[in-house]
């Protein structure tokens, strides 16, 4: 058993879209109708076959409370591995990304923290 697809809720497809691949640089995988709204997911440049990001309407109630809750209590929605905290901290801050922790080493990882504008925040590590 593998995971292969992993859903991230967001409060706007389109604005996930562009956000997640225009300035973090995910390339789009599927991009197809699903009722009112659409499943758009990416992948790593690196790992095209590898697990999907799944861009997820947060249209439920359920959904769009837990996204905020999360949000407003500081938590990551989820985490993504990069090879240099530091370097990707500045390639994204010259973008205009907005980050609510700077890279901070924490025993063998470091870790920095961004709002993906998308109602989310999204923590990425280096190992």
């Amino acid at each position: 058993m593998k995971i292969i697809v992993t859903s991230l809720f967001v409060d706007d497809q389109d604005k996930a879209l562009a956000f997640y691949s225009e300035t973090l640089g995910f390339v789009k995988k599927h991009d197809v109708p699903a009722g009112e709204f659409r499943w758009i997911t990416l992948v790593s440049p690196e790992a095209q076959d590898s697990t999907e990001l799944l861009l997820e309407p947060n249209n439920h109630p359920a959904a769009k409370e837990y996204q905020e809750r999360i949000y407003s209590d500081g938590i990551p929605a989820t985490m993504f591995g990069v090879e240099d905290v530091q370097k990707e901290y500045e390639r994204l801050q010259e973008k205009g990304v907005k980050f609510t922790m700077e890279p901070t080493k924490m025993g063998d990882i470091t870790l920095a923290v961004f709002d993906d504008t998308c109602g989310n925040l999204i923590q990425i590590a280096q190992q």
